[in-house]
Protein backbone atom coordinates (compact mmCIF):
# COMPACT_ATOMS: atom_id res chain seq x y z
CA UNK A 1 0.00 0.00 0.00
CA UNK A 2 1.76 3.31 -0.97
CA UNK A 3 1.76 6.17 1.62
CA UNK A 4 -1.02 7.80 -0.10
CA UNK A 5 -3.47 4.95 0.51
CA UNK A 6 -2.68 5.03 3.45
CA UNK A 7 -2.66 8.63 3.56
CA UNK A 8 -6.58 8.03 2.26
CA UNK A 9 -7.76 5.28 4.46
CA UNK A 10 -6.83 6.86 7.60
CA UNK A 11 -8.91 10.23 6.56
CA UNK A 12 -11.33 7.67 5.74
CA UNK A 13 -11.62 6.43 9.13
CA UNK A 14 -11.60 9.31 10.64
CA UNK A 15 -14.67 10.73 8.94
CA UNK A 16 -16.43 7.26 9.47
CA UNK A 17 -16.10 7.56 13.24
CA UNK A 18 -16.91 10.99 13.35
CA UNK A 19 -20.06 10.10 11.05
CA UNK A 20 -20.45 7.56 13.90
CA UNK A 21 -20.19 9.49 17.10
CA UNK A 22 -22.14 12.46 15.52
CA UNK A 23 -25.21 10.39 14.12
CA UNK A 24 -24.91 9.13 17.89
CA UNK A 25 -25.17 11.59 19.67
CA UNK A 26 -27.42 13.99 17.50
CA UNK A 27 -29.89 10.45 17.59
CA UNK A 28 -29.96 10.43 21.46
CA UNK A 29 -30.55 14.23 22.19
CA UNK A 30 -33.26 14.17 19.73
CA UNK A 31 -34.63 11.13 20.33
CA UNK A 32 -34.70 12.00 24.25
CA UNK A 33 -35.91 15.56 23.51
CA UNK A 34 -38.12 14.48 20.86
CA UNK A 35 -40.14 11.89 23.16
CA UNK A 36 -40.72 13.99 26.59
CA UNK A 37 -41.86 17.20 24.19
CA UNK A 38 -44.19 14.87 22.80
CA UNK A 39 -45.56 13.42 26.19
CA UNK A 40 -45.73 17.25 27.16
CA UNK A 41 -47.60 18.26 24.12
CA UNK A 42 -50.18 15.27 24.92
CA UNK A 43 -50.42 15.90 27.97
CA UNK A 44 -51.08 19.62 27.68
CA UNK A 45 -53.66 18.63 24.73
CA UNK A 46 -55.73 15.95 27.06
CA UNK A 47 -55.30 18.08 29.96
CA UNK A 48 -56.58 21.36 28.46
CA UNK A 49 -59.54 19.29 27.02
CA UNK A 50 -60.11 18.04 30.14
CA UNK A 51 -59.72 21.59 31.87
CA UNK A 52 -61.87 23.19 29.51
CA UNK A 53 -62.00 23.46 25.82
CA UNK A 54 -62.65 27.34 25.51
CA UNK A 55 -59.63 27.65 28.58
CA UNK A 56 -56.71 28.33 25.56
CA UNK A 57 -58.06 30.64 22.73
CA UNK A 58 -55.44 31.10 20.94
CA UNK A 59 -52.66 28.65 21.12
CA UNK A 60 -54.54 26.53 19.01
CA UNK A 61 -52.12 27.77 15.58
CA UNK A 62 -48.76 27.87 18.03
CA UNK A 63 -49.97 23.90 19.07
CA UNK A 64 -50.74 23.13 15.75
CA UNK A 65 -46.76 24.53 14.59
CA UNK A 66 -45.05 22.69 17.49
CA UNK A 67 -46.86 19.47 16.22
CA UNK A 68 -45.62 20.51 12.73
CA UNK A 69 -41.76 20.75 14.22
CA UNK A 70 -42.13 17.35 16.69
CA UNK A 71 -42.53 15.75 12.83
CA UNK A 72 -39.76 17.05 11.10
CA UNK A 73 -37.94 16.10 14.29
CA UNK A 74 -38.93 12.56 13.76
CA UNK A 75 -37.49 13.31 10.13
CA UNK A 76 -34.26 14.64 11.95
CA UNK A 77 -33.89 11.37 14.01
CA UNK A 78 -34.01 9.29 11.25
CA UNK A 79 -31.25 11.11 9.66
CA UNK A 80 -29.36 11.20 12.92
CA UNK A 81 -29.32 7.32 12.72
CA UNK A 82 -28.78 7.56 8.64
CA UNK A 83 -25.08 9.39 10.19
CA UNK A 84 -24.56 6.43 12.20
CA UNK A 85 -24.99 3.39 9.33
CA UNK A 86 -22.95 5.98 6.57
CA UNK A 87 -20.06 6.01 9.39
CA UNK A 88 -20.76 2.13 9.30
CA UNK A 89 -20.72 2.32 5.54
CA UNK A 90 -16.97 4.19 4.93
CA UNK A 91 -15.86 1.32 7.43
CA UNK A 92 -15.87 -1.39 5.13
CA UNK A 93 -12.46 -2.48 3.53
CA UNK A 94 -14.39 -2.50 0.40
CA UNK A 95 -14.29 0.68 -1.07
CA UNK A 96 -17.63 -0.35 -3.06
CA UNK A 97 -19.42 -0.66 -0.17
CA UNK A 98 -18.46 2.96 0.92
CA UNK A 99 -21.71 5.78 -0.11
CA UNK A 100 -20.22 8.35 -2.48
CA UNK A 101 -18.95 11.35 -1.01
CA UNK A 102 -21.40 13.05 -2.92
CA UNK A 103 -24.34 11.06 -1.80
CA UNK A 104 -22.86 11.64 2.10
CA UNK A 105 -22.55 15.50 1.36
CA UNK A 106 -26.21 15.25 0.21
CA UNK A 107 -27.81 13.76 2.88
CA UNK A 108 -25.95 16.05 5.52
CA UNK A 109 -27.42 18.87 3.59
CA UNK A 110 -30.57 17.77 3.69
CA UNK A 111 -30.49 16.96 7.52
CA UNK A 112 -29.70 21.12 7.75
CA UNK A 113 -32.24 21.62 5.87
CA UNK A 114 -34.98 19.70 7.85
CA UNK A 115 -33.33 20.92 10.99
CA UNK A 116 -33.48 24.44 9.84
CA UNK A 117 -37.25 24.11 9.19
CA UNK A 118 -37.86 22.44 12.16
CA UNK A 119 -36.43 25.23 14.35
CA UNK A 120 -37.99 28.08 11.90
CA UNK A 121 -41.73 26.04 12.82
CA UNK A 122 -40.95 25.68 16.20
CA UNK A 123 -39.47 29.44 16.68
CA UNK A 124 -42.96 30.34 14.95
CA UNK A 125 -45.13 28.39 16.99
CA UNK A 126 -42.71 29.47 20.47
CA UNK A 127 -44.05 33.03 19.39
CA UNK A 128 -47.50 32.51 18.68
CA UNK A 129 -47.99 30.79 22.10
CA UNK A 130 -45.89 33.45 23.80
CA UNK A 131 -47.61 36.18 22.19
CA UNK A 132 -51.09 34.56 23.60
CA UNK A 133 -49.69 34.27 26.80
CA UNK A 134 -48.47 38.00 26.82
CA UNK A 135 -51.84 39.16 25.67
CA UNK A 136 -53.90 37.19 28.32
CA UNK A 137 -51.44 38.19 30.81
CA UNK A 138 -51.75 41.89 30.30
CA UNK A 139 -55.60 41.82 29.91
CA UNK A 140 -55.99 40.23 33.24
CA UNK A 141 -53.24 42.84 35.09
CA UNK A 142 -55.12 44.79 37.96
CA UNK A 143 -57.50 42.48 37.81
CA UNK A 144 -59.38 39.88 39.99
CA UNK A 145 -58.51 36.35 37.86
CA UNK A 146 -61.54 33.95 38.38
CA UNK A 147 -61.30 30.26 38.15
CA UNK A 148 -63.06 29.73 34.68
CA UNK A 149 -61.77 33.23 33.22
CA UNK A 150 -60.65 32.42 29.79
CA UNK A 151 -57.88 34.89 29.93
CA UNK A 152 -55.82 32.52 32.81
CA UNK A 153 -52.54 31.29 31.92
CA UNK A 154 -51.75 28.04 33.39
CA UNK A 155 -49.51 25.45 34.06
CA UNK A 156 -50.81 23.46 30.49
CA UNK A 157 -50.22 26.49 28.71
CA UNK A 158 -46.40 26.35 29.60
CA UNK A 159 -45.89 22.80 29.33
CA UNK A 160 -46.75 24.07 25.53
CA UNK A 161 -43.95 26.85 25.60
CA UNK A 162 -41.64 23.98 27.38
CA UNK A 163 -42.82 21.73 25.03
CA UNK A 164 -41.42 24.15 22.02
CA UNK A 165 -38.17 24.65 23.83
CA UNK A 166 -37.37 21.26 23.81
CA UNK A 167 -38.06 21.03 20.51
CA UNK A 168 -36.00 24.26 18.99
CA UNK A 169 -32.98 22.68 21.31
CA UNK A 170 -33.39 18.94 19.86
CA UNK A 171 -33.06 20.81 15.99
CA UNK A 172 -30.46 22.61 17.08
CA UNK A 173 -28.42 20.24 18.52
CA UNK A 174 -29.02 18.24 14.81
CA UNK A 175 -27.99 21.10 12.97
CA UNK A 176 -24.80 21.67 14.74
CA UNK A 177 -24.34 17.69 14.07
CA UNK A 178 -24.75 18.39 10.92
CA UNK A 179 -22.87 21.00 10.31
CA UNK A 180 -19.96 19.98 12.29
CA UNK A 181 -20.31 16.84 9.77
CA UNK A 182 -20.36 19.04 6.89
CA UNK A 183 -17.41 20.78 7.86
CA UNK A 184 -15.61 17.37 8.39
CA UNK A 185 -16.31 15.89 5.10
CA UNK A 186 -15.88 18.62 2.69
CA UNK A 187 -12.23 19.12 3.80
Amino acid sequence: MTKNNETSSTNIQAIAQRFSLAGWISFWIQLVLGVISGIVLLFAFFGQRLDSPSNNPGTGFGAFLAVCGLILLGAGIYLAFRYTRIGKQLESSNPSNRPRKQDSVQVIRLGVWISLGGVLLTVLGAQALVGTLVARALSTQGTIVQLNDPNRINGLDMLLVQANTNTILAHFASLVASLFLLNRITK
